[in-house]
């Protein structure tokens, strides 16, 4: 008697699950993902042939643009500690809103809710704090371009050593960054540097590009 031969069938994965799963995804990340803002000035740093990293969280930015304007930038979160001593994982302290603030009683001027939160979200910026109000409401792009005209760091109204010495106080875990343009003058680093040392800030990190250089025998 012959044998029956059942047909054979090729394995068939339906895929409509997983491209259902995909889509979901994508939307998740495209409504839930926020975009760094473009930074306030353009800065070409100078280079150097060191390999170190600077840090990239829980730091505050001092900004030397080529024709030596300050600005200031602050990571919105940092680092905190447990009961233990381990550091721990942050997303909810809103360091710069808090900065925002202090600055706001320093000067007695008053900000929305509206307006930290902006603060909060933003990138780095350059202005007297009387302008804040205005470069934070102001939808027009060539406006708040002129507002930037850098933080005063004259004698009688050192601003930028407010928000150093209010940043410090705000997140005592934050390092310091210096990032100055390679065209910037030096006394205005050397300013910068003494602003740092009155605030009690000797340690602090030097932004510049790195440059490889090979090495080559003496002939």
């Amino acid at each position: 008697m012959p044998k029956i031969k059942l047909p054979t069938k090729s394995p068939h994965i339906d895929m409509t699950p997983m491209v259902d799963l995909f889509s979901l995804l994508l939307t998740f990340f495209m409504l839930t993902t926020s975009f760094r803002p473009q930074e306030a000035a353009k800065i070409d740093t100078p280079n150097s042939i060191s390999d170190k990293q600077a840090p990239d969280k829980s730091i505050i930015i001092i900004e030397i643009t080529k024709d030596n304007k300050i600005f200031f930038d602050m990571n919105r979160n940092g680092k905190t500690f447990d009961k233990n001593g381990k550091e721990v994982a942050d997303t909810a302290s809103h360091f710069r809103k808090t900065l925002l603030e202090k600055m706001g009683e320093r000067y007695k001027i008053i900000f929305t809710a509206k307006e930290k939160d902006k603060f909060d979200k933003g990138a780095s910026f350059g202005m007297p704090v009387v302008s804040l109000k205005e470069w934070l409401n102001s939808d027009n792009p060539k406006r708040k371009a002129e507002l930037q005209i850098g933080i005063p760091t004259d004698t009688t109204d050192n601003q930028l050593n407010l928000w150093v010495r209010f940043a410090r106080i705000t997140n005592p875990n934050a390092e310091v960054v210096i990032k100055g343009d390679a065209d910037a003058d030096y006394k205005t680093v050397k300013k910068i540097i003494d602003i740092m040392q009155d605030n009690k800030v000797n340690k602090f990190n030097l932004i510049t590009n790195l440059q490889k250089e090979e090495a080559k025998l003496e002939e």
